[in-house]
Parts: structure tokens; sequence; C-alpha cells
């Protein structure tokens, strides 16, 4: 079974948000796995285009009840109509969570995977969170590029050699 990773960030998401999510969707396709997401604009969309134009399967978990608004490089798209609850099922979905960027939302996120503990949790960019004592929380990765924000949420490089006839990993 191939590895899932739910990637969160904002639906209001400027260039580099969107540049970053895409090369991560794309990195993350190459390694087969299969990328969960809130199946919106933003990071959502541009991770979900990102794996796409790699190969790679895409499911959005949406907060509304039907399918309104979802981003159209989804492979499958799961309308819940649980509102931010949603992502809760996100993140117990997947075997590890990257956060692009930050919004509440994604914040929530980030919290709900923490607090699940057994599974990488990465950060590339976004609001830091820290401890009483004003330390960084501990078990949060903080990657500086969105390979590093791969190769920690995998544990693995993730540099392979081009396989397709246009570069493709």
């Amino acid at each position: 079974m191939p590895i899932q990773v739910a990637v969160c960030g904002p639906s209001d998401a400027g260039a580099e948000l969107s540049r970053q999510a895409h090369e991560v969707g794309r990195l993350l396709a190459q390694r087969s796995a299969v990328v969960i997401c809130g199946g919106y604009s933003g990071v959502m969309g541009a991770v979900a285009a990102g794996a796409r134009s790699a190969g790679g399967m895409v499911i959005g978990v949406l907060s509304g009840a039907d399918r309104s608004g979802a981003a159209p490089g989804l492979s499958a798209v799961l309308p819940t109509g649980m509102g931010q609850a949603r992502n809760n099922i996100i993140v117990n979905a997947a075997d590890a969570v990257i956060v692009i960027g930050s919004s509440w939302g994604s914040v929530s996120e980030l919290a709900l995977a923490k607090r699940r503990g057994g599974i990488p949790v990465v950060q590339l960019g976004g609001w830091r969170i820290y401890d009483a004592d004003g330390r960084p929380v501990e078990g949060i990765g903080h990657a500086d590029d969105p390979e590093d924000a791969v190769r920690q949420a995998l544990g693995s490089p993730v540099h392979l050699p081009a396989t397709g006839p246009n570069g493709l990993r």
C-alpha cells in the first residue's frame, strides 16, 4: 500500500507558497505517495496540480457537503459536510503531514498531527509554535525547501533519476 501524505496550507496562497506546494506535490508523486489535502484552492490546489503533473493520486477531503469549489487536479473528491472537523480526517488518514505556510485551518491540522504522534510532521514556512519557555515545540520538522520537506516526511532523499520523456521522474 502506498504511503499517504497530507499536505496542508491556506486557501489564500500567494505565488511563492503555490510554487512550493506544486513542487511538494510533484516530488511526492515521484515517490509514489498518495497526497491527501483539503481539496480547495491555494496550497491545496497547487499540491494537487503538482502531484497530478507527475502522474500522482490526490484525494481531496472537502469541508462542504458537495463537490463545489473542488480543485481541478484531484483524483478523488470526498465531500464531508463537516466543516473544519474534516481536518481530523485528513490528518488521521496520513502517514506523514507537511504544512506549507499558515492559516488557522492549517495550524489546526499541524496541532492534530502533533497530538496524534507517531508520524512525521513538517512545516515549510509559516507560523512557528513555541512552548511556554519560548522554545520551538519539539517533534515538528522545519524544512528549508520542498525537497527538504518531502525528505523529512518520507525519511529519505528525494533525488531520483529522470525516467519520463519530458524529464518527469
